[in-house]
C-alpha cells in the first residue's frame, strides 16, 4: 500500500510564529521527524511560493512570479487566478499519473483556480457551492482564524471517509498573521488550534506522512511608497507599477506589497529611474530584470523592466499621495525580510525522503511522486 501524503501549507507561518507557539503535537512530530529553519522564494508571496510547494520546483520552471501581473494589451493590472502561466506538471498531475487520487483544501479561490488540474476533490471556501456546501456548511469568514479551522474539519473529513485520497494538500489563509504579532494571545490561541487539528489528522492516518511549512513569514510595516507617483513628479513617469502581492483580499494588505515591478516608458530611462529609486529611504535595492531573474530564479518574461524590493519597514502599492504613515498594527510581505519559515517533515518513508539537506520550503516537496 502506498504511503498516504499530507502537505500542509501554513500560510504566513514565518519562523517567529513558530519560536513563540506552543505546538506540542508539530514540534513532537519534528522532532522525531525533521525540522529545518529554510526559506521561502523571493518574491515572499503566496501564488511564488504555493505554486512552487505545489509543484516542486523553481519558479523559473513553474513560471509563476507573481499574484497580480501587468497586462499590457489593456494597459491595466490583472490577477493570476487560472493555470494560465503554469509551465510544468504540480504534484497533482504527478500523483495521478501514478494512479493516486488527490484533494486540494484551500482558503483561497485562486489556488485552486491555479492548481486544480488533475484533483479528484478541490475545495476552496471562497467559492463553495454544490455538494461539498451541502457537506461541509458555510465556511466562516475569510476575514477570521475560524476559516482555517473549517478547512482542517473537512481535512479530517477526508482522512476518515475518503480512505482513497493518497495525497492531501491543505492550504490555510494567513489572515491570522496580517493581524497578529507572533506573541499576541490571539495568534497563540490560533496556532494552538492548527496544532490541535494537526495532531488530529495524524491520529485518523497514522500512516501517512505529514510535510509542513509556509509560503512567507510576516512583519510589521510602518511607510507605503508609490513608486509611479513618486517617479512621475521626478521627471520620469513610468509605464505601469505592479505591486506582485497584490490580490482580492484587500482588507489582508491594502494591496501593498514589500516588492514592486516597473514597467518603463522607454528602455533609456532606466538610469534615472534607478537613481530616483536608490535615492529614497525604504527602497532596499533595484535590480533590472535580467538580474533579478537569475539571482531569483525567477521567469524573466514574467516581470517587470525593474523589480524594486522594500526595506524591512516599508510596503509598496498605488496611494493617494507619494507616501503615507502605516496604521498601527499593519503587517505584510514581500520582502526578503519574510523568508524565513520551518520546513518539517514527519513519519517519511524511505521512498519520499529528500536525498540532500533542505533550504528552500519546495525542497520538500520535490521529490514526492517522481519528477
Amino acid at each position: 500500500m502506498r504511503q498516504r501524503i499530507i502537505v500542509a501549507m501554513l500560510d504566513g507561518f514565518g519562523w517567529d510564529y513558530w519560536e513563540q507557539s506552543a505546538m506540542p503535537n508539530l514540534r513532537r512530530m519534528a522532532e522525531s521527524g525533521r525540522i529545518v529553519r529554510g526559506s521561502a522564494v523571493f518574491p515572499t508571496l503566496t501564488n511564488v511560493n504555493n505554486v512552487s510547494i505545489a509543484c516542486g520546483c523553481w519558479p523559473e520552471t513553474h513560471g509563476v512570479a507573481t499574484n497580480c501581473y501587468y497586462d499590457q494589451a489593456s494597459n491595466s493590472a490583472k490577477f493570476l487566478e487560472d493555470a494560465s502561466f503554469l509551465l510544468c506538471q504540480t504534484l497533482f498531475t504527478r500523483a495521478a499519473a501514478q494512479g493516486i487520487k488527490s484533494a486540494l483544501l484551500t482558503c483561497k479561490a485562486k489556488t485552486l483556480g491555479i492548481l486544480e488540474k488533475d484533483v479528484e476533490l478541490g475545495l476552496a471556501a471562497e467559492n463553495l457551492s454544490g455538494n461539498l456546501l451541502q457537506r461541509y456548511s458555510s465556511p466562516p469568514s475569510m476575514y477570521s482564524a475560524e476559516i482555517n479551522y473549517w478547512l482542517w474539519e473537512a481535512a479530517l473529513d477526508i482522512l476518515t471517509n475518503r480512505p482513497d485520497i493518497g495525497f492531501l494538500y491543505v492550504h490555510t489563509t494567513d489572515f491570522p498573521m496580517h493581524r497578529w504579532h507572533p506573541t499576541d494571545k490571539e495568534s497563540l490561541t490560533h496556532l494552538r488550534r492548527v496544532d490541535e487539528y494537526l495532531g488530529a489528522a495524524m491520529r485518523k492516518a497514522p500512516d501517512a506522512a505529514l510535510l509542513a511549512t509556509a509560503d512567507h513569514g510576516m512583519n510589521s510595516k510602518t511607510t507605503c511608497l508609490d513608486l509611479a507617483k513618486i517617479c512621475a513628479k521626478r521627471g520620469r513617469p513610468l509605464k505601469y507599477a505592479v505591486s506582485p502581492v497584490a490580490d482580492r483580499l484587500l482588507e489582508h494588505h491594502g494591496g501593498h506589497g514589500g516588492v514592486s515591478y516597473l514597467y518603463l516608458e522607454q528602455a533609456g530611462e532606466a538610469e534615472d529611474v534607478l537613481n530616483i529609486l536608490r535615492s529614497l529611504d525604504g527602497v532596499e535595492d533595484v535590480l533590472d530584470r535580467k538580474t533579478a531573474a537569475q539571482r531569483f530564479r525567477l521567469p524573466a518574461d514574467r516581470l517587470g523592466d525593474l523589480v524594486v524590493l522594500a526595506d524591512r519597514d516599508c510596503v509598496f502599492g498605488s496611494l493617494e499621495e507619494e507616501r503615507i504613515i502605516l496604521p498601527a498594527g499593519y503587517r505584510n510581505h514581500g520582502s526578503l525580510h519574510e523568508s524565513d519559515i520551518p520546513i518539517i517533515s514527519y513519519n517519511l518513508d524511505d521512498k519520499h525522503k529528500p536525498a540532500r539537506q533542505l533550504k528552500y520550503n519546495f525542497e520538500l516537496t520535490s521529490g514526492l511522486f517522481g519528477q
